[in-house]
């Protein structure tokens, strides 16, 4: 086989979609034979496995006429063959980029040992990585684990409602959280995600959320009170488009809480994990939060949550209050563990120059229809003037360049920690095109 198609089967990187001969019924053993010279096997088509998803999946996602069958580094391949530089990364969680080897040798190794136990008892790569998560925080010494972010965000509601109610106030169940925030799509983070657009039809909701705009330090003030069970935020809005907060909005957050008794959540689904420069974006101002939850990044792909929360907080969830069936799996706390590693292995101080350079491409793009550009590390937006990103989005497909709208005017961009120079600067040329021809 010879073309673009051809080289997927090329070295060690050999991808077969095997269809059943044409012919075999459901229940025939024929349908895959043994042996390649018996088996009926082809390629499968971008067009092939697009039409085959849209006849059993949910029709719930936004899904590009793409399939994607490999990936490399910061490099993906569609079923076609075609090449991609991947700048949003599974939305930022392709940390330490496509197939990294040594995550994958990790996986390997636990694969060989123990896939699944349960907490009904105590696995090492489980505690090796809280271990190493809860040494890299300068208060949060307890680690909850379950399988994603809104789980993660679910946990932190329930230790902070939990908390008022062991100490004796149990009426203090006042959430209070933020305009174009998001949390998740579980019901007790959707109330808390502070876009209607997500919540319509969903009703009706857990009570006991408040909603203030982010930034603003004067609402903030005259919303936090002792009826305030927690402060829940991110320490940058992902999903309201990249959007960082006035500088010591963290600390007055913090000094709020701590003069009410409130608990300050931090929501570092997005941020964490080195995304911004630091292992935890909340270390750039040196706020200390009294839980924190944690996801996508963390082990480079593989399905992970995490709370870490203060001694004192975590020990109200006794046994019976709270667990996750999946939640700390060996496979992938392995693989977290080895992106700990990389990560406090040299890879956020490359994140730091790396977001600088993306920054001052993005800032530099020769087109009027770029209005700027924001974000911290290396979870970055670019600022449309036009209502062009969807637009934008798909000429940066057409052109070999994966990135992600918000709304009308704005592009994501969340490359894989590991990102080269030189493929900044390819992105940034490639956005550019796109945005022009848009």
């Amino acid at each position: 086989m010879t073309g673009a198609r051809g080289a997927l089967l090329s070295g060690s990187s050999q991808l077969l979609l095997l269809l059943p001969e044409r012919g075999a019924g459901s229940g025939s053993r024929s349908g895959f034979r043994s042996g390649r010279e018996r088996l009926n096997c082809r390629l499968m088509t971008n067009q092939e496995l697009v039409q085959r998803a849209q006849a059993v999946l949910f029709q719930n996602y936004r899904t590009q006429p793409v399939a994607l069958v490999r990936g490399e580094g910061t490099w993906v391949w569609d079923a076609d063959g075609k090449k991609y530089l991947d700048f949003i990364g599974g939305i930022a969680t392709v940390s330490v980029g496509h197939a990294n080897a040594r995550v994958r040798e990790a996986l390997f190794e636990q694969a060989r040992l123990l896939w699944h136990a349960s907490n009904l008892y105590v696995t090492e790569p489980q505690v090796r990585l809280a271990e190493k998560l809860t040494k890299a925080t300068a208060t949060l010494k307890r680690a909850f684990f379950c399988n994603s972010g809104t789980e993660a965000n679910e946990a932190m509601i329930k230790l902070a409602r939990h908390h008022h109610v062991v100490n004796g106030q149990p009426e203090r169940i006042e959430i209070l959280c933020f305009n174009n925030s998001f949390h998740g799509r579980t019901l007790g983070s959707l109330a808390a995600t502070g876009q209607p657009k997500y919540q319509q039809g969903f009703g009706p909701l857990p009570q006991g959320f408040r909603f203030v705009d982010y930034g603003d330090a004067t609402q903030l003030e005259r919303a936090v009170g002792p009826q305030t069970c927690a402060v829940l935020l991110e320490p940058l809005q992902g999903e309201a488009g990249v959007v960082p907060p006035p500088q010591g909005y963290l600390a007055k957050v913090r000094e709020l809480c701590t003069k009410h008794g409130a608990i300050m959540l931090l929501d570092e689904v997005q941020t964490g994990m080195g995304r911004t420069g630091k292992l935890f974006a909340h270390q750039h101002t040196g706020v200390e939060p009294d839980a924190m939850s944690l996801a996508k990044g963390i082990a480079g792909g593989m399905p992970l949550g995490v709370m870490l929360a203060r001694e004192d907080l975590a020990k109200v969830f006794t046994p019976g209050t709270h667990a996750s069936t999946f939640g700390g799996n060996p496979l992938a706390t392995a693989a977290a563990s080895a992106v700990m590693d990389l990560l406090q292995g040299g890879l956020l101080e490359h994140v730091q120059r790396a977001g600088e350079r993306l920054a001052g491409r993005l800032s530099s793009l020769k087109t009027p229809r770029a209005a700027g550009e924001r974000g911290m590390g290396l979870l970055r937006a670019l600022l449309l003037s036009e209502d062009l990103a969807p637009k934008v989005v798909a000429q940066a497909r057409e052109l070999g360049l994966l990135v992600n709208a918000i709304g009308e005017r704005v592009i994501r961009l969340a490359p894989p920690l590991t990102v080269s120079e030189s493929e900044i600067d390819r992105a940034a040329e490639l956005l550019e095109t796109a945005v022009s021809r848009a």
